[in-house]
């Protein structure tokens, strides 16, 4: 049997893609005076890394089943060290642009075999758990890393913040080579071509799967709908200035970290089809009083309910990535490359498309959180109940 892993290596790990996110925004206006950019062309370099992050998932599952978790991060740490170098060196926009993709890339893999090795290595009681320790660790990086990247970019220049990623992921590498033990089952299933479709019919034909990932990847909206809508709510239409913004939208990263962390005990006590129902209703009931505070120009009307949808987020993570990966533990990578791609990708176009439709802002962030009780009352219910009873 193979060794398991420390979970704060997976911890550990699993910081390197939000800290990419996060660290260098403070770091904007910097950046595009000092490569002679418009502000939406930087912008763009997170697009690309989260583009980059989702549409990789497709190839990093397969890579993780067929050569080991172990050497894939490695890999991805490698890629992501040279192309945040790349980065912090850059003197064009296109060169920056460039090294965001493969940040991205890098990322991805160190991701899924995150995700690929939890399911290896514990219970699927216990990776509900496990999954909701890396959100709570997740949810810390956004709170905390524009401070570090304001820090940075002010002694030095937006470009120490590349160099601090950079150097971030070669001491885990190191950390990973001396401590990290291979997780892949001997008996995983890996097709004979890297890139066969086929091999992702047997997970996506799975009720199990489908459920599961279709509720990560809703609630996944909720987070990155506030994300885009909040900036318009908070400080355009409520006028907050960008200290208020700051801290409103950094108290929510707090609900976050609470809410991951007393996940574990919640579905514990509750039991996991309780724990779901009770989050896919702290969703919808976030939807209703939003709607109903709407015309109250105070920043607590609008985050209040955010606060409680983030908190049912939490508990639909934890219990829904654990049982979307149960079935799967002769091909946990490229199951966890799918439930990435359907989270990250899929998440991110169907906000895109909300947000194509004629609403105000605060309606749409109320029809995003109501998906989650739609999918729950649309799918059948006798798989809805037998995932978590079993």
């Amino acid at each position: 049997m193979n060794q398991k892993p420390p979970i704060y290596l997976f911890l550990l790990l699993i910081i390197v893609s939000p800290m990419a996110i996060d660290i260098y925004l403070p770091a904007f206006p910097q950046m595009a005076q000092n490569l002679n950019s418009p502000i939406n062309d930087i912008q763009v370099t997170i697009t690309l890394f989260l583009a980059a992050l989702g549409l990789g998932q497709l190839i990093a599952g397969p890579l993780a089943d067929r050569y080991g978790r172990k050497p894939l991060i490695i890999a991805g740490l490698i890629v992501y060290i040279i192309s945040s170098s790349i980065a912090a060196l850059s003197q064009q926009i296109e060169i920056l642009w460039l090294s965001r993709i493969f940040q991205g890339l890098g990322t991805c893999a160190v991701s899924v075999s995150v995700m690929s090795g939890v399911r290896d290595s514990y219970s699927s009681e216990r990776t509900a758990s496990i999954y909701s320790y890396i959100n709570g660790v997740i949810c810390v990086i956004p709170a905390l890393a524009p401070f570090v990247g304001g820090w940075l970019s002010e002694t030095w220049n937006w470009r120490a913040t590349f160099c601090f990623m950079s150097g971030y992921a070669l001491l885990i590498a190191i950390i990973c080579l001396w401590r990290l033990p291979e997780t892949r089952p001997a008996n995983t299933v890996c097709s004979t071509k890297l890139i066969n479709w086929q091999q992702y019919k047997p997970i996506l034909h799975n009720a199990t799967f489908q459920f599961n990932s279709g509720l990560v990847m809703l609630a996944m909206a909720i987070i990155i709908a506030f994300v885009s809508i909040a900036p318009v709510r908070l400080m355009l239409e409520l006028h907050l200035d960008p200290t208020s913004f700051s801290l409103w939208f950094g108290s929510n990263a707090i609900i976050n970290i609470m809410a991951s962390f007393m996940a574990p005990i919640a579905i514990k006590k509750l039991g996991k089809t309780r724990a779901l129902q009770f989050a896919i209703s702290m969703c919808t009931l976030a939807a209703l009083l939003i709607l109903l505070l709407s015309n109250i120009d105070h920043p607590f009307a609008f985050m209040g309910p955010i606060f409680i949808a983030s908190t049912g987020f939490c508990l639909i993570l934890g219990i829904c990535c654990s049982s979307a990966l149960a079935p799967f533990s002769q091909r946990a990578g490229t199951a966890a490359s799918l439930l990435g791609f359907f989270q990250m990708a899929g998440a991110s176009a169907l906000v895109g498309i909300v947000n194509l439709m004629p609403l105000a802002s605060l309606h749409i962030m109320a029809f995003v959180m109501a998906l989650p009780l739609a999918w729950f009352v649309c799918y059948k219910r006798d798989v809805t109940l037998k995932v978590y009873d079993e």
